[in-house]
């Protein structure tokens, strides 16, 4: 995001803040000491923003204003030059997409004993994997995070990315790459070493991720006297809905295959976990 206006915490953003919601144009206030600042997208062209604020701090009225303040270069939703506001957005699908390939969708076992969350070997019908205390001591400590990207087919891997795109994205976007980063490491250590827990290591995918990020968005709106990220409100209940149906089995029954049900459900926690914890360092936002 890029700032537009500082001003003294006396002056009341609220009018002008509910018409910017009204309008679809995303943004933050940053409050910093004596002072607040107004931040909006990139995509969004500031000096208009900047000129409609001008006019609404000299009595202007708003209610009657068309609103045309996106970039003339931003047309489409989703664009190469993105890319740069969300590297590591673009670093997760890529990596995704890779292994994935690499492990022929579950197909190349040679692959995918290298990031699965330990190592391990088949015979006949058994499997015998490392504990964790094993892994651990043997230094791979990127094992903790690799499985999130095997992905075991086509529809498995495009539907966590295309939330990861549009969801994580957005977080990386408004709140920064750091900020996002950190909550991958932490949602997806925490969901992969739930999931090993439960079936051992023959599991994989961003799903702990996905519902980090959708966990995380929702309740920061939640928390917020005026929301950052404005998913719709159903969104966190077909998430729920969706859990809740990968535990009764239905999932596997319509040929969606075996669901990391754990990883989903610590993926959800932690997530919310840390839109908690992250508010004690963010700065605070109206």
């Amino acid at each position: 995001m890029v700032p537009v206006v500082k001003t003294d915490l006396r002056v009341d953003l609220t009018e002008f803040t509910q018409f910017l919601w009204a309008n679809a144009i995303p943004h933050r206030v940053v409050e910093e000491g004596d002072s607040q600042t107004l931040f909006v997208a990139a995509h969004i062209n500031r000096e208009k923003v900047l000129e409609l604020f001008h006019y609404w701090r000299e009595g202007g009225d708003l209610a009657n204003i068309n609103v045309q303040v996106h970039n003339p270069k931003s047309r489409t939703p989703f664009k190469i030059s993105e890319l740069k506001q969300m590297p590591a957005t673009a670093l997760l699908i890529f990596l995704s997409a890779i292994i994935t390939l690499l492990i022929d969708f579950g197909g190349n076992a040679d692959w995918m004993v290298r990031f699965s969350f330990a190592d391990f070997t088949l015979s006949s019908s058994q499997i015998e994997y490392h504990t964790l205390s094993t892994m651990l001591s043997s230094g791979e400590l990127w094992r903790i995070w690799t499985p999130m990207f095997m992905h075991f087919s086509l529809l498995h891997i495009l539907f966590n990315l295309l939330w990861v795109w549009m969801i994580g994205g957005s977080i990386e976007r408004l709140q920064g790459t750091a900020h996002f980063m950190l909550l991958v490491l932490f949602s997806a250590a925490l969901s992969n070493l739930a999931q090993f827990w439960v079936t051992g290591p023959l599991f994989g995918g961003l799903s702990g991720v996905v519902f980090a990020v959708l966990g995380y968005t929702w309740l920061w709106d939640q928390l917020s006297s005026r929301p950052l990220f404005m998913l719709p409100k159903a969104l966190f209940g077909f998430m729920i809905f969706w859990l809740a149906l990968g535990y009764t089995g239905a999932l596997e029954f319509i040929g969606l295959g075996a669901i990391a049900n754990t990883a989903h459900l610590a993926g959800l926690l932690s997530g919310l976990a840390f839109a908690l914890i992250s508010r004690v360092w963010l700065p605070k936002s109206s």
